[in-house]
């Protein structure tokens, strides 16, 4: 499946068309977090009230977790690799549309996974970011903070970081999400899908590896829970909710609506 879009003869000479002026602002990391939170604010209601076709894509989805897109053919056609589409329709100065694909499958795929027998609440959250996720698992598991530093958990994340190849990132991450399952906690995964894209270009990398690491030591100053959340002290603090103050705009990865 390719989505790269082309332009030959005649059509190379017109101007590109608009796609409105809040597309056109978006930096190409941004518009892949885009996609990936439309496409779930989309189903993620519909599985909640048990609506059977979203159901039945949840399931089919979860097949694809901590794959690669073109391992898993039959899910070409869903998933947020489609509404992606969508977004670049037109938008002919998009660069590495492949790494793009490759994000929004991975992100929404381990997001299906998240959410499966999950009925109650959305595990895709604005609120919470990977490396915040893990923080608060390691904490839900009782350690104590002088053991943090040395959980388990917080290797699974340092594995993450250090993975060498978008196969090893993909099944680090499915390895954390079961986790995260296990104990409800959610997860950002429009913010993901927008550093899984900017990991696969290697002159970025390094800035996600040190976002993922900033987000887990923000988080030890934020509680133990998000405000609201089934885990949350009520301490909520000046400190908020473990979103990584440092970043800049530009890597704010969400600028979606619910429903939109």
């Amino acid at each position: 499946m390719t989505i790269t879009p082309t332009m030959t003869g005649a059509d190379a000479s017109q101007p590109r068309r608009d796609r409105g002026p809040a597309a056109e602002r978006l930096p190409d990391h941004r518009l892949v977090a885009h996609a990936t939170g439309r496409y779930i604010a989309r189903i993620q209601p519909q599985y909640l009230s048990n609506t059977s076709s979203a159901v039945a894509e949840l399931a089919r989805l979860r097949r694809g977790a901590g794959k690669r897109v073109h391992q898993v053919q039959d899910l070409w056609g869903i998933g947020g690799t489609e509404e992606l589409a969508r977004l670049l329709d037109g938008r002919d100065e998009f660069i590495r549309p492949a790494f793009a694909e490759e994000a929004v499958f991975l992100a929404s795929t381990l997001w299906a996974l998240h959410q499966q027998s999950c009925r109650d609440a959305g595990m895709h959250d604005r609120r919470q970011n990977l490396g915040g996720a893990v923080r608060t698992l390691i904490r839900l598991k009782g350690a104590s903070a002088e053991d943090e530093e040395d959980s388990p958990l917080r290797k699974r994340l340092v594995r993450a970081g250090t993975a060498e190849s978008l196969d090893s990132v993909a099944v680090r991450l499915r390895e954390i999400v079961l986790l995260l399952r296990g104990a409800r906690e959610p997860l950002d995964y429009a913010r993901l899908a927008g550093q899984l894209y900017r990991w696969q270009h290697r002159p970025d990398r390094a800035g996600v590896q040190r976002e993922w690491g900033r987000e887990f030591h923000l988080a030890a100053v934020t509680g133990k829970g998000r405000p609201g959340s089934v885990h949350d002290t009520g301490d909520t603090g000046k400190a908020g909710d473990a979103v990584d103050r440092a970043l800049t705009p530009d890597e704010e990865y969400g600028g979606y609506a619910a429903g939109e």
